[in-house]
Order: structure tokens, then sequence, then C-alpha cells
């Protein structure tokens, strides 16, 4: 078969796993909506509980200037819990043995991982979009903010999207079931709450600094804020990208690993959850 037939039939396929994917997402929304209120509840909490008194440890400004500082951080935490998401829901796919009859049909194998990929990256994008609306509704704006530094601010969100991702479909294929697979994604949504998100690196103790510093969120989080609100972005978008290609190739050579030598697993699992007749 030639190279150009190849690749349409593996963009035909792939393309079939994204509508799949984003049709469970419509049939069953507990979960996206589940993952969706954390993040929007912190903001709401940090905002009209905390927001006064974090405000004054920024300099002042009041509660619109912690609006300002906290969104990006959120945005991004909005992001992790998506990927949470696609851990479950490809350890549901490994376990249920809708993979294995996967494996027996003419369709390219790769499309399975490509479909969760897309599926959940257009999902997280349509989450941020919902978070980003409830920060407006409750006084966020970017108002210095150029159309090239926006565009940036959404190349940035869906490349982190997709490192997360990756890493998530990883999680997932190791996982024994949906429960562990959540677990073993819970870092994700747990190192936004110790980087920059809520309050600046510098105002941490010493010995807690580190912590933050040397993580994915906080660089990606210092460069979204800087662009999101007009202001220096320094080493960090160069850290931001960096952690991110780094994060893709780690899932992507993890997952399709995972997934290449998962058949007998896949079909003892078919077998023990297949009652005898």
């Amino acid at each position: 078969m030639s190279t150009p037939q190849t690749l349409s039939l593996a963009l035909r396929d792939s393309s079939t796993m994204v509508r799949r994917n984003l049709l469970h997402a419509r049939r069953y929304p507990s979960l996206t909506l589940n993952l969706l209120l954390t993040p929007v509840m912190l903001l709401l909490l940090f905002v009209y509980v905390f927001g006064d008194v974090m405000s004054a440890g920024l300099g002042g400004g009041g509660r619109s200037a912690y609006v300002a500082y906290l969104v990006p951080g959120l945005l991004l935490m909005t992001v992790g819990s998506t990927a949470i998401g696609t851990a479950v829901s490809v350890s549901m796919d490994m376990t249920e043995g809708i993979v294995a009859r996967f494996r027996t049909m003419a369709i390219h194998r790769g499309s399975v991982l490509v479909g969760h990929v897309v599926g959940s990256v257009l999902k997280a994008v349509l989450s941020v979009v919902v978070v980003g609306a409830v920060a407006v509704a409750i006084g966020f704006r970017s108002t210095d903010a150029t159309a090239l530094e926006w565009l940036a601010a959404f190349g940035l969100l869906v490349l982190f999207a997709t490192a997360l991702t990756w890493i998530a479909v990883g999680m997932g294929l190791g996982a024994p079931n949906a429960e562990a697979a959540s677990n073993n994604a819970t870092p994700l949504i747990l190192l936004p709450l110790l980087s920059s998100a809520f309050v600046p690196v510098d105002g941490m103790p010493g010995w807690f600094r580190p912590v933050a510093e040397y993580q994915p969120f906080t660089p990606a989080i210092e460069t979204l804020r800087g662009l999101l609100l007009g202001s220096g972005i320094g080493h960090n978008g160069w850290l931001a990208v960096g952690w991110c290609v780094a994060l893709v190739l780690l899932g992507y050579f993890w997952s399709t690993a995972s997934f290449a030598r998962d058949p007998k697993r896949a079909r003892a699992r078919v077998s023990t959850s297949t009652p005898a007749h």
C-alpha cells in the first residue's frame, strides 16, 4: 500500500476515534463536569473569600489585581483537570476490552491513541473557555495584551494540554483500573497548588521555593500570565516550551510502548470479563 493511501487511512481512522471520544464526553458529562468544577470553585473561593487578603501580598490593588494574578494559573489547572479525565477514559477502554476488539479490526493502530489525545486537547480548550468566561464575569480583564500575545497564549495552552494529555494516556495505559488511573493522574491537579498559581514564588518559605520553581507548571503559569497581562516573561517562555516538548516526547514514547506490548494483557482482561455460556 502506498504512503499516501496509508496516511489517508490513518487520518480517517484517527478522525473516527476523535469523534468517538467526543461522543463519550457528551454521553457521560459527569466526569468532565466534576473535573471542571474544581478550578471554577477554586477561582470563586480565592477571589471572593481570600481575594482582599491575598492582594495585600501582591502590593495592593484590591480584589481585581488578585483576579488578574490568579486566572492564568487556574486556566492551566483546568488543563490538568481535563488530563485526569483522559487517564480514566484510556483505562476504561483498556479494562472494558474495546481496545482488544479494535486490534482485531482493520484500523490504523495509532488512531486509538491519537483519538484520545486530540479529543482531550479539544475538551481542554473548551474547558479553558468556560473557566475563562467565568473569570471575565467576575472581573478579569486583559487590556494590555496584543493580538500576537493572545495568539501566543492560546498556542501555549494547546501545547501544554498536548503535553499533559500524552502523560495522562501513559498513566491510563499503565493503570489496572479506572480508579488507579485517576489516582496516578492526581499530581496533574496537585502540582498547580504547589506552583506560583496562587502566590508569588518569592513569598514562599525558602525550603518550599525549589518545589515551586523546578516543575513544569510554574514557568508555564508565569509565561501565560505575562502574555495575558502584557508584562515580561523573561526566561520562563523557553522553560515552558522546553517542559512541554520534554513531556510530549516522554508521554508519546511511554504511551506507544505501553500500547504496543499490551495485547496479551488486553486479551486476558476480555477473557476474564466475559461470562461463561
